[in-house]
């Protein structure tokens, strides 16, 4: 589908504010991104970014908890909000004569949303018992999310385990996520992103009357989370209680994706040619033809591509029988990446690989709350949320020489290799 014009606007107390008009639905999507995420978290507050993201459903300055709940499905819509390493974000899909609820919804909280120590307690609770469900509790439960990062980087910021420590879970008080609210979640530390079927001039006059009176606030400086590539492979093993199968994971440092965003994206055309479809490398090598894995799968970004400011990750990871030893799935990883690094892929091979990307991507964006998000996390963490109409034709431009170079810097005295290790788990 056609990119749509994009209307930009800042308000006086900082909110930077996206408008993408699409006449295609009687429906509109409201986002709001954050600058805040894992990797803003001081030591001793694990996981407190996604701990406030639950926080922010729990009632705000004009609405007790729940309402929030109540007038989006009322209203025949559905919401949400997540956590990622640099961000967060919070969103509304309804039909668009609910557009000014949504807007007053989104500011309510962002003027002031309900901290009360039952609301903190309750959400502590809620949180570990997500973490049971999705890390501790689960065959290969925050692989690789959670497990690589701390072989790969050494700093806290890009190490730590942004889903939650119950210690640090547990110490959390509400004079800390007053704080936290104060420090980050201010309009000028914001994108109001709003899609759909909206007039531009009546949706830039009700942004206006709602969000125009929140209390402008500093914003935080943006700290980098830069740091040097690992001298030499870095190796660690992960014990898995409850893994059937042995797995493991590999880790390399990604180009800039704001500085270098056309180096990036060769990567990103480099995981397709890796693992993407049954006649992808990695897949006819390891799966097909030599059996030692029974899955593998290599991509950008700990979460998806383009999801994080530098440092960001490539991973690669196999699931294997207990008789394949990880490193002789490691030499074929290094034999397709010097065959890649020294011909690149072949002209049939690239083009199969890019239609392909770009048919996923304009089959994500035809939903409108993908499109939404993704312009608010482009707006906010490359200050142009037209990059995502500009995806299809970047991608479609990558040439052989492009993945060849992405991965020649694929190296392994540069990675980590995380060994996962069943530990007595049932099947």
């Amino acid at each position: 589908m056609a990119a749509p014009q994009l209307h930009r606007f800042t308000l006086p107390n900082g909110l930077r504010v996206v408008l993408a008009p699409d006449h295609s639905a009687p429906v509109i999507a409201v986002s709001v991104h954050y600058d805040v995420g894992f990797r803003s978290e001081p030591e001793g507050r694990t996981g407190f970014a996604h701990l406030f993201e639950h926080l922010m459903f729990q009632g705000s300055e004009s609405l007790e908890k729940l309402a929030h709940f109540r007038h989006v499905q009322g209203s025949g819509g559905t919401f949400n909000g997540s956590t990622h390493p640099d961000y967060t974000d919070y969103f509304e899909v309804l039909p668009s004569a609910a557009l000014e609820r949504a807007l007053f919804l989104e500011a309510d909280r962002m003027r002031a949303p309900r901290i009360t120590e039952e609301n903190l307690r309750n959400q502590v609770d809620v949180v570990k018992e997500e973490i049971r469900l999705n890390v501790l509790n689960r065959p290969y439960g925050g692989f690789p999310w959670i497990h690589l990062p701390p072989v790969l980087y050494r700093t806290f910021a890009n190490a730590h385990n942004g889903y939650g420590d119950f210690t640090d879970l547990e110490q959390a008080t509400v004079d800390d996520c007053a704080a936290f609210f104060d420090t980050y979640y201010s309009p000028g530390n914001a994108v109001l992103t709003v899609a759909g079927d909206l007039d531009v001039a009546t949706t830039t006059e009700l942004v206006h009357r709602h969000f125009g009176d929140v209390p402008a606030r500093g914003t935080p400086p943006r700290p980098s989370f830069a740091e040097p590539p690992p001298a030499g492979e870095q190796r660690a093993e992960h014990l898995d209680p409850h893994a059937p199968l042995p797995a493991l994971a590999v880790g390399y440092r990604l180009p800039d994706p704001v500085a270098e965003l056309d180096a990036y994206l060769a990567n990103v055309v480099l995981a397709a040619v890796l693992t993407d479809g049954h006649s992808s490398r990695l897949e006819q090598r390891l799966v097909h033809r030599e059996a030692l894995v029974t899955d593998v799968s290599a991509g950008c970004g700990l979460f998806s591509a383009l999801d994080a400011r530098d440092p960001d990750t490539f991973t690669v990871t196999a699931i294997h029988p207990p008789e394949a030893h990880p490193d002789r799935v490691l030499a074929v990883l290094d034999e397709e990446l010097d065959r890649l690094a020294g011909e690149g892929p072949d002209a049939d091979e690239l083009g199969r690989v890019t239609a392909r990307w770009v048919a996923g991507l304009h089959h994500d964006h035809d939903r409108l709350v993908s499109r939404t998000l993704a312009y608010g996390a482009m707006e906010l963490l490359h200050g142009r949320a037209e990059i995502v109409g500009e995806l299809p034709r970047r991608i479609s431009a990558i040439t052989p020489a492009d993945v060849a170079a992405a991965a020649k810097a694929l190296r392994p005295d540069s990675r980590a290799v995380l060994t996962v290790v069943p530990n007595g788990g049932s099947q």
